[in-house]
């Protein structure tokens, strides 16, 4: 018997994947370096296993049987285009017309590449529809290439099309939605959301992340919007070896009270697992644990201010052994399932050291508080 067999969902949440997502081809990569006469070929962080592990572990536990199932589409130039450049676009249809390559920003592409990202874009897209049409309260997107560091005009780490950004655009265009906010937690900064949306007073960005991991020049408190959006634009830089204390106590303090300055009409999680105390592209010490308590909250205040309307989109999270464990406890709290998969992995995690709140991260966090505050134009 599946364990999600005679669950109960309060929740309804939009499902959203396709096989073609598997199919992205990162190539040879050593981690994310290229192959060269120093550097052994291997596997690219960024690759299916993460995200086909966490898809299996979904139907195998039943929970997937009750969430609604989305076919992505295919993001249309004119989407694209509402927040990438068209030399960008252009560059990246050459390169995979040639066979693929390097996109840049270690971002190497397969020759179909580009139409899976479109289908991953088209996938967000997909999930704004059900969500502001009433079919589904809220969203999960399991798409691949991730999407929060591609800028307008470049891909970078891993991205190749802005995913949660279109989301954004697509939302107010289509739908209206007037004011929107994006809460990032993957570890690394989310340097693209945050230049399209920069100047934007409408748009909300909050990404929380290890303090100059990547990229290592973004991402700093005093990045706080230009212009009329000034005060809209919030980082939250935390230590190395940050775990459920920082974290806690950066929603508490910062994510929450902002968010509810802003009363937007929708919340955009680009949500990366790579915060996680197994994941080998940072040093944070999160668990499931904590992925599910922050997606509760996001889900508790959206319920109350936005009729719940809240858009997961798949980014980050490089261990297969354990990211479909964050994913599933993530899924589960949208959903609002009543039966709870136990993490095997959970008890270790929380046993680990550190995890309290410590000297240095409140103050990192308070400083943050008092800049983002005084600046706040909403």
């Amino acid at each position: 018997m599946s364990f999600h067999e005679n669950t109960t969902c309060s929740r309804r949440t939009a499902w959203v994947t396709s096989e073609l997502y598997f199919w992205h081809d990162t190539r040879g990569w050593a981690g994310y370096l290229e192959p060269s006469a120093t550097i052994q070929p291997g596997e690219h962080f960024e690759n299916a296993e993460t995200k086909r592990r966490f898809h299996g572990l979904t139907a195998a536990t039943g929970l997937a049987d009750h969430l609604i199932a989305v076919k992505p589409r295919v993001a249309t130039d004119a989407e694209i285009l509402t927040v990438h450049t068209p030399e960008h676009l252009a560059r990246l249809t050459a390169l995979c017309e040639r066979g693929g390559g390097d996109a840049g920003g270690v971002t190497p592409v397969g020759s179909a590449s580009l139409e899976i990202a479109r289908l991953a874009a088209g996938g967000v897209l997909a999930a704004v529809d059900a969500v502001c049409r009433g079919e589904a309260q809220n969203a999960y997107v399991l798409c691949r290439p991730p999407g929060h560091h591609a800028e307008p005009d470049a891909a970078m780490g891993f991205c190749m099309l802005a995913n949660a950004a279109l989301g954004v655009k697509y939302a107010q265009d289509r739908y209206g939605l007037e004011k929107i906010a994006t809460v990032d937690w993957d570890v690394h900064h989310g340097n693209g959301t945050e230049t399209i949306f920069y100047d934007d007073p409408s748009v909300l960005t909050v990404s929380l992340h290890q303090d100059r991991l990547f990229p290592s020049d973004r991402g700093m408190t005093e990045a706080l919007g230009s212009g009329a959006a000034r005060g809209t634009n919030l980082n939250i830089p935390l230590p190395p070896g940050s775990g459920s204390g920082a974290y806690r106590q950066a929603f508490e303090e910062l994510v929450l009270p902002a968010l509810e300055a802003f009363a937007p009409d929708a919340i955009f999680l680009p949500c990366g697992y790579d915060a996680s105390a197994f994941d080998p592209l940072g040093v944070m010490m999160l668990s499931s644990d904590d992925f599910r308590w922050m997606t509760g909250k996001i889900i508790e205040f959206a319920e109350r201010v936005c009729n719940g309307k809240v858009i997961v989109t798949h980014e980050g999270g490089y261990s297969a052994t354990y990211v479909p464990y964050c994913g599933l406890a993530v899924l589960e709290e949208l959903s609002g399932a009543s039966r709870i998969f136990s993490d095997p992995f959970a008890p270790d995690i929380r046993g680990y050291g550190g995890h309290a709140l410590s000297s240095d991260q409140s103050a990192s966090i308070m400083r943050t508080k008092k800049l983002f505050f005084e600046a706040k134009c909403f």
